[in-house]
């Protein structure tokens, strides 16, 4: 039976029904907030590429973190921009490094956040790619030791999660049998299991300095039109023990998220809202073309929708502050 019996529109006539029946709900759980720390004190150098995203040196990226715990964000996950690079990365897992400093730092002077490291080389190597380099070739098998030294060296710092970002092979496995070997049991692991050869990187790569300086990442990264792919990426992260998998970018591959939720529903799933989708909708909202604070909403909205848990995104803070208002 439909009209006039059935009148969907009975339960959007206000914002309180709206509210009752709402399906998925945003929530301050849901976020992680990026941020991008470089070497120097009072350092805040804006990312021309990314409106309201900065390098910050240390003494900044704490206070940051600290309005972020003020939020109610539980997470954050750190990249790093290092002072100098070198062809095997050797910043990546200097126990002085920029990032274990910074978690060094934000472990001594705020409590109750978890702190996430990406664990890759491509900020760290000379040649920009996200494994050592012979040649033209990326090479896997090689990498996966000094992708475990680094996870190994963050946890030291005091990591709560590492989330290597690289897409090699059997780089799960690798860490976490270093982290066991090194007696750190409990620091979790959030792969970028499902991350694919995208354009929508570009700003991100002027924000951590990562551009490579040959070729491109196709060669280990996902290739847009597999979809299928995506169940042996995660699938193959899970059994390595990945505690937690990740689909980016989001909004081109909200399809995606869906797959492997669907899949792997008893998994936590992250999405990352990357750089390029933040930078976007920034400029848009510059030319007056949308309405921004609906927009943001929507688009957080739309990737829990997907099937997220967990959603990486550099709106995190401004939207806690209108979630917690």
């Amino acid at each position: 039976m439909g009209f006039p019996v059935h009148r969907p529109r009975r339960l959007r006539v206000n914002e309180n029904i709206r509210r009752m029946v709402r399906e998925t709900k945003l929530s301050v759980d849901d976020l992680v907030q990026p941020f991008f720390v470089i070497y120097g004190e009072k350092v805040r150098n804006p990312v021309e590429s990314m409106p309201g995203v900065y390098q910050l040196s240390i003494d900044y990226l704490v206070e940051e973190v600290k309005k972020a715990r003020d939020l109610g964000i539980p997470a954050v996950i750190l990249f790093g921009i290092p002072e100098k690079k070198d062809p095997v990365a050797s910043g990546a897992y200097d126990e002085n490094g920029i990032i274990q400093r910074a978690v060094r730092a934000i472990k001594e002077k705020v409590d109750d956040i978890i702190v996430i490291t990406d664990v890759c080389l491509c900020e760290y190597t000379s040649h920009g790619h996200c494994g050592l380099v012979k040649g033209s070739e990326v090479l896997n098998d090689p990498t996966l030791e000094l992708l475990a030294k680094t996870a190994v060296s963050h946890a030291k710092a005091g990591a709560d999660i590492v989330a290597p970002s690289d897409m090699m092979d059997g780089r799960v496995a690798a860490i976490r049998e270093a982290l066991d070997g090194e007696g750190f049991y409990n620091v979790a692991i959030m792969s970028y299991s499902v991350k694919y050869a995208s354009s929508y990187y570009g700003p991100f790569r002027d924000a951590a300095d990562s551009a490579p300086k040959f070729g491109d990442r196709r060669s280990y990264q996902m290739d847009p039109p597999n979809a299928k792919e995506a169940i042996k990426e995660a699938s193959l992260d899970i059994e390595e023990g990945a505690d937690i998998i990740m689909v980016k970018p989001a909004l081109p591959y909200l399809d995606v998220i869906r797959l492997v939720k669907d899949t792997f529903p008893e998994i936590p799933l992250a999405a990352y809202n990357v750089s390029g989708e933040y930078s976007m909708i920034k400029a848009a909202a510059k030319l007056g073309w949308i309405d921004y604070e609906r927009v943001v909403m929507e688009t957080l909205v739309g990737i829990k929708r997907a099937g997220a848990d967990i959603i990486l995104t550099y709106f995190a803070m401004e939207v806690a502050e209108k979630l917690i208002s």
